[in-house]
């Protein structure tokens, strides 16, 4: 059986570019400790060769590709040309992965540990709803008297009482839109939106979806609106942000409507 390798770091020099696959070296440590009567291990230098087709998808480029942290998982070589091949060790790569960093992950944990805050904030409506169900209850016996006098004031009684309920409908879906992105105009339920295959077929930057994530776990909303057509609910616009949900499992997504011409 051929030999396994994983590796994880970062690039220590420049992406080189060629025919139909791209290489950059690695370095790892070795183990801080040894069996006794044995030295200890020392860093030892990698070159990773890796299929241009593999690496586009990452979305990694020259620049980022010494500050992004990868898992690279394949099979030493010593096979390549030492002009080719700087390091100690070739490693012909199946599978990479960039892995998140570690301030991403603190900025992720802070924001949850905010979130709570921010829906404890938003409780002190209660009260106000307490106050008006205390101002309908005064105004009810003040009515009372005047039903028996006369049957034209039961008819003005019911009609107060019917009006608080439709408010009380209405304030819901009012609170509903104004958590939505600026310009929203109805709110559909993701099963509902019918994406075409022209974008099924494509892949969204990486990088800029990991966004768009990060600011719906900080917000509990899109940034902005899906663009759907008004009568057969096909997506025209924001495949990313349909993406997105479908990561996050939102169960309604904000839209706006292009009407068929």
């Amino acid at each position: 059986m051929p030999h396994k390798i994983t590796l994880t770091g970062s690039a220590i020099g420049p992406l080189r570019e060629y025919d139909r696959y791209v290489a950059f070296d690695m370095r790892e440590k070795g183990s801080p400790s040894a069996p006794k009567g044995l030295k200890k291990s020392t860093f030892i230098s990698y070159t990773v060769f890796v299929a241009k087709k593999a690496f586009n998808k990452t979305g990694l480029t020259k620049k980022s590709i010494m500050h992004e942290k990868v898992l690279i998982q394949g099979e030493p070589t010593l096979d390549i040309p030492i002009d080719e091949c700087p390091g100690e060790v070739g490693v012909i790569c199946f599978q990479i992965t960039v892995l998140p960093n570690k301030n991403d992950k603190e900025k992720n944990e802070s924001e949850a540990k905010k979130e709570p805050k921010q829906e404890a904030s938003t409780s002190p409506e209660a009260p106000e709803k307490t106050e008006s169900n205390k101002q309908e209850e005064e105004q009810t016996p003040v009515s009372k008297p005047v039903a028996k006098e006369d049957k034209k004031a039961e008819t003005v009684q019911s009609e107060v009482k019917e009006t608080p309920v439709h408010e009380k409908k209405t304030e819901p879906q009012k609170k509903q839109m104004q958590n939505q992105p600026k310009g929203t105009q109805d709110v559909l339920s993701f099963d509902d939106i019918i994406v075409p295959e022209e974008f099924l077929k494509t892949r969204p930057n990486p990088e800029k979806t990991q966004k768009v994530i990060d600011f719906v776990k900080r917000t509990g909303r899109l940034d902005e609106p899906l663009t759907i057509e008004k009568d057969s609910k096909v997506l025209k616009d924001g495949y990313r942000r349909y993406v997105v949900a479908k990561t996050v499992k939102m169960a309604k997504v904000p839209v706006v409507y292009e009407y068929q011409k």
